[in-house]
């Protein structure tokens, strides 16, 4: 490293990345629109995992019903989720980035990570890695350029598609000043909606926000990290510690609403033994479990409980049963989930960066 070597923080995030690995397989689905959820049909209950960018042109997007999106692109090629493909896909690409000079890694998930490098040239780097990963996968991505892992994050949204952008302390307010907050990494609706509540709707205005006033609103820890959000500050380095789960989980959608109780505390029983095998594979207790409740037609509930230390599954089964003991009589669920919370432990990465995946 020279003298004029700055530290930087790179955020790299593969392009459509499930849709693209599946026109790799399939290229004659190349400049089509291609939705991929679910068991690939439409008829059946299930949300998009992802859309190519032709498809997300007419609205589709993650998350959204894959009968909706069904609707809105009745011409789409639609594919079912292939999660062995994608995960050895996304494991040759981490390995290309821990293979380039002097960089540490931190894997975010199967299509992103932030990339810890110290050069005098960041966007010549970014276009070093985006080189090597077309080059070994045939996959394209798009790399953020920041001071700050939040700022390399959202800068990355400003490359898509291939390219690469630039934040830092010296533009952060030009470029996201007037935008609103939930263009924020970390702030989704329902924290956008309470800061707007308190007169704040732009980031310029969070990043100028009175601590005292946040602290009311959001407590003593999440209030300033908001504060400090809408600044774009905080870490700087990248951490490549192995990341380890703080708790495992399973959901289920019934293609037929659960309208005895029976049947939904058979379907917990059998996730409670599913996440139970994931948990033990890892030799550590449960501290914790979470009931996720998704009532007909589309109303979700989530019933959390704290447990004593245990690794007996029938005193997990047992607490589990008293949140099951929470759901509404006689009402039609379509969708059980189940997750059950570890201890970490010691020589785990202690600083978790802000995400709005997960429940």
């Amino acid at each position: 490293m020279s003298a004029a070597d700055t530290p930087w923080v790179l955020h790299v995030d593969l392009d459509q990345f499930i849709a693209a690995v599946e026109v790799l397989r399939h290229p004659e689905l190349a400049g089509k629109p291609v939705i991929v959820g679910g068991r690939g049909d439409p008829t059946e209950r299930a949300v998009v995992s992802t859309a190519s960018y032709e498809a997300r042109e007419f609205g589709v997007g993650s998350g959204m019903p894959l009968r909706i999106a069904a609707r809105k692109v009745p011409d789409a090629v639609i594919l079912p989720v292939d999660a062995e493909t994608y995960n050895a896909a996304s494991h040759e690409v981490m390995a290309t980035l821990k293979e380039q000079p002097g960089a540490v890694v931190q894997v975010l998930g199967w299509d992103e990570a932030f990339v810890g490098i110290a050069t005098d040239d960041p966007e010549s780097y970014a276009r070093t890695i985006q080189r090597a990963v077309l080059d070994r996968t045939q996959l394209h991505c798009s790399v953020g350029v920041g001071d700050t892992l939040v700022r390399a994050k959202v800068a990355t949204g400003f490359g898509k598609p291939r390219g690469v952008f630039r934040l830092t302390a010296d533009n952060w307010l030009e470029v996201m000043g007037a935008r609103p907050t939930i263009d924020l990494w970390g702030v989704g609706s329902k924290v956008s909606r309470r800061l707007a509540g308190l007169g704040i709707s732009t980031v310029a205005e969070l990043a100028a926000a009175e601590p005292a006033e946040l602290i009311t609103e959001f407590g003593p820890k999440m209030g300033p990290w908001y504060r400090q959000l809408g600044r774009g500050d905080g870490a700087r380095e990248v951490d490549d510690t192995p990341w380890v789960a703080r708790g495992h989980s399973r959901e289920t959608t019934y293609q037929q609403d659960l309208t005895s109780r029976a049947d939904v505390e058979a379907g917990v029983r059998e996730m409670v033994d599913r996440v139970l095998r994931d948990v033990h594979a890892e030799g550590r207790p449960v501290v914790g479990i979470t009931l996720k409740v998704r009532y007909a037609p589309f109303m979700t509930k989530i019933f959390t409980k704290k447990i004593p230390e245990t690794t007996d599954r029938e005193v997990v089964l047992a607490r589990t049963m008293e949140l099951v003991g929470r759901i509404e009589a006689d009402r039609p669920i379509r969708l059980l989930g189940f997750r059950a919370e570890m201890p970490m432990p010691l020589e785990s990465r202690q600083r978790h960066t802000p995400t709005r995946s997960g429940w």
